[in-house]
C-alpha cells in the first residue's frame, strides 16, 4: 500500500460488539459462581492491560505534541502554532490519567506526569519567543531544553510501557495455568471469555489505529499532515533523504476571487495529482495552505529533480473545478540531508529552496553548498541585527536633500538606515534589510527608524527649519495591522505635524496585498501621514488601484532617470509618467539624478522634484542641519 495517502480503519461492526458484551457478562457471572479464583485472575488482567493502554495514550500524546513544537519552530504563522497549547493540555491530561490507572503499582507514572505538567511554562515562553519573532531564542529553547526533556520522559514511558506489558503477559499466562485445574466448564467458560476479551482488544486497536490515522490525515486532501510527514523524515534518517516542498503559484488569488470552495476543490485535486504521480514507497503530505511536501528515500539526490518535473508536468493540466477552468503553476524547492541534519533542518531548506525558486520564477531550485553558507551567514547576521536594535550606537540615519526642480530649493529629506558593526564596520542597506524583510525583527527596526527620523525632524523644527522626512516601509510592516496606529503614537510622542512624515513603499508591498495596503494608507493618511510609490516604473501596479490609492506621490526608478538626457525612450518614459502623476494630482519625483542635463531634462518636462547625488549624497544629520543653517532657507513643504 503506498503511504502517500492515509486509510482510516474500519469501524468494527456494532452490532457484533454488542453482541459480544452481552455474551461477556453472561460468561463472567458463570465464571463468578464457578470460581471465583478464576475471576480474579481475569481482572488482574484487564487492570494491567488498561495500564498498558493508559501508557499507550500518553506515549502517543507526547510524539503528537512534540512534532507540533518542531513544527511551529519550522513555520511560526502555522496551524500547527493554534493547535499547540491544546495538544499540551491533551498530553498533560493523558500523563495524569496514566498516573491515575498506574496508582498502586509505584510512582513511576506520577513523576512522569509532573515532569510534563512542569514543563508547561517552558512550552509557553517557547511560544511568546515564536510569536515575538525571536527566532534565536526559541531555537535554544526548543534544542536545549524542550527536545531533550522531552526525549527523556518518552524514553522512561516506553521503559514503564514495557515493564507492564511483561507484567501483563505474566498474568495471562498465570491465568492460563490456573485454568488448566479447574473443571472442564470453567475451562470453557474462560475459553469463552479470552475470546471474547480478544474480541474486544481487536475493537479496541482498531479504534486507535483508526484514531492514529486520523491524527496523522490532513481532513480536507487525506494526504498526511505536517507532523505525520516530519515523523516518516525522521524514520528516513540517518540515510539522506531528500524533502521536496511544492507551493501552488496563485493559489490565494483563486481563494479571493473565485471563493473558499473552489480553493478547497483546487487544493483537493492538486494532492490527487501530486499523489498519482510518486512512487509506491514516497510519502506525499500536505503542509499546509497551498503547501505539499513530497519524502523521497533514495540515496540518490537526483531522483529529487526527476520527480520535481514530472510533478511540475502535471500542473500544464488545467483544472475544471465546478465548471471553472483555472491553470496554475508550482514552484518547487529540494533539500538532501546532509550528515548531522535533522528532519526539521532539511525542510526548513527545502522551503528555503522553494522560496528562490518562486522568487525568480524558476519553477524549481535545489537547496545547495552555497545556500548552506548562505543560511549560515544569514542567521548570524539576524543575530547581530537583533543586538544592534538594542545598541544606540550601531544604527543611525542619514538624509539625501529631495530639491525642488523649478527652483532649486530642499523641500524635504529621504532617511535612509546606515549600520555600523562593531566588529565588521559599515554593513550596506542591500545586505541586512532583506534579511529584516522575512522575519518579524522588521518591525522593531521599522519602528526604531521612524522613531529617529521623527527626532530629527523634531529637532530641525526647534531649530526653525521645516524638513518633510520620508521613511521607507517594507511591505511586512505596512501590512501589519498595528502599523498605523503605531505611526499615529511616535506622532504624538515626537510632537511633529503628521504633515511632515511621508510613508515610502513600494509597487510589490501596495500589491502584494491591496485591500490591506489601501486600509492601511488611508489610516496613515487620517493623521496627515502623506504616502508615496518608491522606484515607480519597476513593478506592476495596476492602474485601478493607482486611481484609488490614497497616495501623494510618485517616485520615477533611477533606472529611467541616468540616461534620461540621451535616452529618448527613457525620456518619454518619465514625461508619461510626469502627465499621469498630474493628472492624478500626485507630485512626482525623479530619483538618480546624477548630472545638469538631467535636471535640465526634467525641468523641460515638468517634473515637480528630484534626488540624487548630483544635489548631495545622502548626509549625517549634522552635516544636512550644519548646510540648512549656511543657507537659512526655511525649506518649504512639495
Amino acid at each position: 500500500m503506498s503511504l502517500s495517502r492515509v486509510r482510516p480503519a474500519r469501524r468494527a461492526p456494532r452490532g457484533l460488539t454488542v453482541l459480544l458484551a452481552l455474551l461477556l457478562a453472561c460468561l463472567s457471572g458463570y465464571a463468578v459462581v464457578a470460581n471465583w479464583q478464576q475471576a480474579a485472575l481475569v481482572r488482574d488482567v484487564a487492570e494491567a492491560g488498561n495500564d498498558t493502554d493508559a501508557y499507550q495514550a500518553a506515549a502517543f500524546d507526547l510524539t503528537i505534541e512534540m512534532a507540533m513544537l518542531q513544527a511551529t519552530m519550522l513555520e511560526p504563522g502555522g496551524e500547527e502554532r493554534d493547535e499547540l497549547p491544546a495538544a499540551n493540555q491533551r498530553t498533560d491530561a493523558s500523563m495524569v490519567r496514566m498516573a491515575a490507572v498506574d496508582q498502586e503499582h509505584g510512582t513511576a507514572a506520577a513523576d512522569l506526569a509532573g515532569r510534563h505538567h512542569k514543563l508547561r511554562m517552558v512550552v509557553v515562553g517557547f511560544l511568546d519567543q515564536v510569536d515575538r519573532g525571536d527566532t534565536g531564542a526559541a531555537t535554544i529553547t526548543l534544542e536545549e531544553v524542550i527536545e531533550p526533556e522531552y526525549t527523556a520522559m518518552m524514553s522512561d514511558l516506553l521503559a514503564e510501557q514495557d515493564h507492564h506489558l511483561t507484567e501483563y503477559g505474566r498474568q495471562q499466562a498465570d491465568s492460563l495455568r490456573e485454568s488448566r485445574n479447574s473443571i472442564v466448564t470453567v475451562l470453557v467458560v474462560f475459553l469463552l471469555g479470552l475470546i471474547v476479551l480478544a474480541g474486544f482488544g481487536l475493537s479496541r486497536r482498531a479504534h486507535r489505529r483508526q484514531v492514529e490515522a486520523l491524527a496523522a490525515a490532513d481532513p480536507l486532501t487525506g494526504l498526511r499532515n505536517r507532523a505525520a510527514f516530519v515523523e516518516h523524515a525522521a524514520r528516513a534518517l540517518p540515510g539522506r533523504p531528500t524533502i521536496l516542498v511544492i507551493n501552488v503559484d496563485g493559489f490565494r488569488d483563486v481563494n479571493e476571487q473565485l471563493g473558499h470552495r473552489i480553493g478547497d476543490l483546487l487544493l483537493v485535486e492538486a494532492g490527487r495529482r501530486l499523489a498519482s504521480l510518486v512512487r509506491g514507497g514516497d510519502v506525499v503530505a500536505r503542509l499546509g495552505g497551498d503547501e505539499f511536501a513530497v519524502l523521497l528515500t533514495d540515496d540518490d539526490p537526483r531522483i529529487g529533480e526527476t520527480i520535481a518535473a514530472r510533478l511540475t508536468e502535471a500542473f500544464d493540466r488545467s483544472f475544471v473545478l465546478d465548471e471553472v477552468t483555472v491553470d496554475l503553476e508550482v514552484s518547487i524547492g529540494a533539500a538532501t540531508a546532509d550528515d548531522g541534519e535533522d528532519v526539521i533542518t532539511v525542510l526548513r531548506h527545502a522551503d528555503a529552496a522553494m522560496h528562490e525558486a518562486k522568487q525568480h520564477h524558476a519553477g524549481f531550485h535545489r537547496f545547495d553548498g552555497e545556500d548552506r553558507q548562505d543560511a549560515a551567514a544569514r542567521l548570524s547576521l539576524l543575530g547581530d541585527l537583533r543586538r544592534a536594535l538594542d545598541d544606540p550606537g550601531q544604527l543611525a540615519l542619514h538624509y539625501q536633500p529631495k530639491i525642488a526642480v523649478e527652483t532649486g530649493l530642499l523641500v524635504g529629506v529621504e532617511s535612509l538606515a546606515r549600520w555600523h558593526h562593531p566588529v565588521r564596520g559599515p554593513i550596506s542597506p542591500a545586505d541586512f534589510i532583506p534579511v529584516l524583510e522575512v522575519t518579524n525583527l522588521m518591525h522593531r527596526f521599522t519602528e526604531q527608524v521612524l522613531s529617529m527620523a521623527l527626532r530629527q525632524a523634531r529637532a530641525w523644527l526647534d531649530a526653525g527649519h521645516r524638513v518633510p522626512v520620508a521613511v521607507n516601509v517594507s511591505a511586512r510592516s505596512l501590512l501589519d495591522p498595528q502599523f498605523p496606529g503605531r505611526v499615529a503614537a511616535l506622532l504624538a510622542e515626537s510632537g511633529v505635524p503628521g504633515e511632515l512624515l511621508s510613508i515610502e513603499v513600494t509597487e510589490y508591498a501596495l500589491m502584494s496585498d491591496p485591500d490591506t495596503a489601501i486600509a492601511a494608507l488611508h489610516r496613515l493618511a487620517a493623521a496627515g501621514v502623506k504616502a508615496s510609490i518608491d522606484d515607480y516604473g519597476t513593478g506592476y501596479s495596476s492602474m485601478t488601484y493607482l486611481k484609488v490609492l490614497p497616495i501623494a506621490e510618485l517616485k520615477i526608478d533611477r533606472s529611467f532617470v541616468l540616461d534620461l538626457a540621451d535616452n529618448a525612450s527613457s525620456r518619454a518614459l518619465v514625461a508619461s509618467t510626469v502627465e499621469l502623476g498630474h493628472r492624478l494630482g500626485l507630485t512626482v519625483v525623479a530619483e538618480g539624478v546624477e548630472d545638469e542635463a538631467a535636471v535640465e531634462a526634467l525641468r523641460e518636462i515638468g517634473c515637480d522634484t528630484a534626488q540624487g547625488y548630483h544635489f548631495a549624497r545622502p548626509l549625517p544629520a549634522d552635516a544636512l542641519t550644519a548646510r540648512l543653517e549656511e543657507t537659512r532657507r526655511p525649506a518649504v513643504l512639495s
